[in-house]
């Protein structure tokens, strides 16, 4: 099916999904650009900032269970719109406050996005949406059009923050005083996340009584996912190890380590991330040509595999050049991963355990990537073992990819 018929099939509703999820990767993905910066520039020195990060992420973790096992019985849109709220009251605390207890609470009940990637409850709630307005043989293109739309977006995100704080500066702004201009920024786009989300229509909610009260159950013993409960466990608890060792290498922190080794400015990394994310976007429109050949499982460890191996060459490189290209060359194929994940498992569970499942697995996700930072910073405060995250994220999201082919391969959806 060629993209534009693809694409042509989504209902108003599903447009207003992708313009969301452009303008929240948006957001998150030119605070990442600046945000280790910001923080360092409050006065948090590298160990608290790893701390805040966590601290951050394990409230998304919490947020997001919340608000996903309590979306089919308030209302999908209702806490899109809640969701909205918590990012702009986050961004807002984090623009206006030095203390670093208020920063902790505003960003464990709020939702900040240190990684340029998603965060809350918007995803999988999204998903969940998504797979009822597309038939099962598109799905696993339209996740990847849905994947573009949020590389495309992070990778702008970057290129603007980096390019606004960099003129902000040129222009007489002191260094903290421009990168809070883009947190401020970053609560202004949650409202207007917000105020899109209003706009989406009650065809978006959940469509039979079987899915509600799965979704409804999930916080209570996981029964949302009774006839699924062991494929979905199983993906969960791999997923939160990738995530985990992605988490060693968000993006935030990645822009941070080319600063501390080579020296590069926020402008610069705004431009790297954008490249890098651009690339990111478009092989997610490979993955879904190669899935429909060579199958979702094949195709998410044949892409992912390699490209953490390029993940432990980065900080080997002898020069800024060859790291930057090799960083590059490994987000060409890095991503690859994503739709087809996001596909499979909407594939391999029933109809009315969907949502219930995208909310497990995303929580899963959220909880691996949220202790990692915690790491990072205890390593980046000494100069002598920056390099390590990289190489700990390889080896961790290499270990996921092979214990991913070996449980799930035999395991094939009816259909892509």
């Amino acid at each position: 099916m060629a993209p534009s018929i693809v694409l042509r099939h989504l209902t108003r509703d599903g447009w207003l999904l992708f313009a969301t999820r452009f303008i929240r990767l948006f957001a998150y993905g030119a605070l990442s650009v600046v945000l280790v910066f910001y923080l360092v520039g409050l006065g948090l020195n590298e160990s608290q900032t790893g701390a805040l990060l966590t601290a951050t992420l394990v409230g998304d973790t919490i947020v997001s269970l919340y608000l996903t096992t309590q979306a089919d019985r308030v209302g999908r849109r209702t806490m899109l719109v809640i969701g909205a709220a918590l990012m702009a009251a986050a961004g807002l605390v984090f623009a206006f406050t030095r203390e670093l207890w208020l920063l902790v609470v505003a960003g464990t009940i709020g939702v900040i996005s240190p990684s340029g990637h998603e965060v809350g409850p918007f995803l999988s709630i999204e998903q969940a949406a998504l797979s009822h307005v597309v038939d099962e043989q598109s799905r696993t293109e339209v996740f990847a059009w849905y994947t573009l739309a949020g590389s495309m977006a992070t990778a702008l995100g970057a290129l603007a923050g980096g390019t606004a704080t960099h003129a902000l500066q040129q222009s007489g702004f002191a260094s903290v005083a421009s990168y809070r201009v883009i947190v401020i920024g970053y609560a202004a786009l949650g409202v207007a996340l917000a105020i899109l989300f209003l706009r989406v229509s009650s065809a978006a909610e959940v469509s039979t009584t079987r899915e509600r009260a799965a979704r409804r159950r999930t916080l209570a013993g996981l029964s949302g996912v009774e006839r699924s409960r062991t494929v979905v466990l199983g993906l969960a608890s791999l997923f939160a190890l990738d995530a985990f060792g992605g988490g060693f290498v968000i993006q935030s922190f990645a822009a941070y380590w080319f600063y501390l080794r080579y020296g590069v400015t926020a402008d610069t990394l705004g431009v790297v991330f954008f490249a890098a994310n651009i690339l990111a976007g478009i092989s997610a429109l490979v993955a879904a040509r190669l899935a429909a050949r060579f199958g979702l499982i094949n195709t998410m460890v044949a892409t992912h595999l390699p490209s953490n191996v390029l993940l432990i060459l980065v900080p080997l490189m002898p020069n800024l050049t060859l790291a930057i290209l090799l960083l590059l060359v490994r987000f060409s194929i890095s991503q690859m991963d994503v739709p087809t994940r996001q596909s499979y498992v909407m594939a391999v569970v029933t109809p009315e355990e969907r949502s219930a499942a995208a909310g497990i697995t995303g929580v899963a996700r959220t909880i691996g990537a949220s202790v990692s930072p915690l790491f990072v910073g205890m390593l980046f405060a000494n100069p002598a073992l920056i390099n390590v995250p990289f190489i700990l994220a390889g080896t961790l999201k290499i270990a996921y990819d092979l214990l991913l082919y070996r449980q799930f391969s035999a395991v094939h959806p009816p259909r892509l």
